[in-house]
């Protein structure tokens, strides 16, 4: 954490914001992480198709940037708001079913937003579309300014660490982690599964949603592979590497792959090759994941 707050003006001092640029983009995609590991990790839900509500935000703010609505706070509600929706439509339909069956309709209503991203030209199509301006807060906090962005993904990505453990320890908590541990047990002393695993698969796309909103402001660039099938495997990634139930794995995940990745990738152009066996091994050897060695998982 202390490291987080002194890392601005210390890669500035030494010039290199590259840095700024690169943890700025692994908090936001940890704030993805975080909001699948809700719904992954204590729900025991594998939702392959989490990243579409990374693009509904992104594209939420892209498209109200493109008819001239900077607004910020209308657009990252937009993008919450939208994500949320989306995640309360095809949650309905996945969540009454289990297993592989839930995995294939998640991952096919992904594709089918991607494949909807593709179709547009108006918005770029398969070349994307490129942000007009940052989102805009009246004075309040300027987005142009790296330093103060990064301070903003800062605060979002420990307020999202800070509500799902408030959620977790609740009492809706310990329902949607009873569900995931024994369903059956759970309909025996009168807790339906659906409403509680709904609720966190709305919740996780709102907060997936707000990553969606930042990562186009970050990028100022927005694709249909933000949607992709392989983003969403990157981020479940994140949260298995990190640890499934604790609350900072998911955080601990995003920063020790994507740092890996940039250094690998920054030694060789055959980085893959590497990464790929590495990330085995630490499946292999860390059986709950980095976090797990640090502390115990909380579920």
């Amino acid at each position: 954490m202390l490291v987080l707050l002194a890392l601005p003006p210390l890669v500035i001092a030494l010039g290199q914001p590259f840095y700024l640029d690169l943890v700025r983009r692994i908090m936001i995609l940890a704030i993805a992480a975080v909001s699948l590991n809700l719904i992954l990790g204590y729900g025991g839900l594998v939702s392959f198709g989490h990243a579409a509500y990374l693009g509904i935000g992104a594209y939420a703010v892209g498209i109200l940037g493109f008819y001239g609505v900077t607004n910020g706070w209308i657009q990252w509600a937009v993008a919450i708001t939208a994500s949320a929706l989306v995640a309360l439509a095809i949650g309905a339909v996945s969540i009454r079913t289990s297993g592989i069956y839930f995995i294939m309709i998640t991952l096919a209503f992904t594709q089918m937003l991607y494949y909807l991203g593709i179709s547009i030209a108006e918005f770029g199509g398969d070349d994307g579309m490129r942000l007009n301006a940052k989102s805009q807060f009246a004075g309040l906090v300027d987005l142009n300014d790296p330093v103060a962005f990064y301070y903003v993904v800062l605060l979002l990505m420990l307020l999202a660490v800070f509500l799902t453990y408030k959620i977790v320890k609740s009492r809706f908590g310990m329902v949607l982690r009873a569900t995931k541990s024994n369903e059956a047990r759970s309909r025996a002393i009168g807790f339906s599964p659906y409403p509680y695993r709904l609720a966190a698969f709305v919740i996780a796309g709102a907060m997936c949603g707000l990553a969606g909103a930042l990562y186009a402001n970050h990028t100022n660039y927005i694709t249909p592979g933000l949607m992709s099938w392989q983003q969403s495997g990157d981020i479940m990634f994140m949260v298995i590497l990190g640890g499934m139930a604790s609350t900072a794995g998911p955080v601990l995940g995003a920063f020790a792959l994507l740092l890996v990745e940039d250094l690998l990738s920054g030694w060789t152009q055959h980085w893959q090759v590497i990464l790929g066996p590495l990330l085995i091994l630490s499946v292999i050897f860390f059986r709950r994941g980095l976090a797990g060695v640090l502390y115990k998982p909380d579920a």
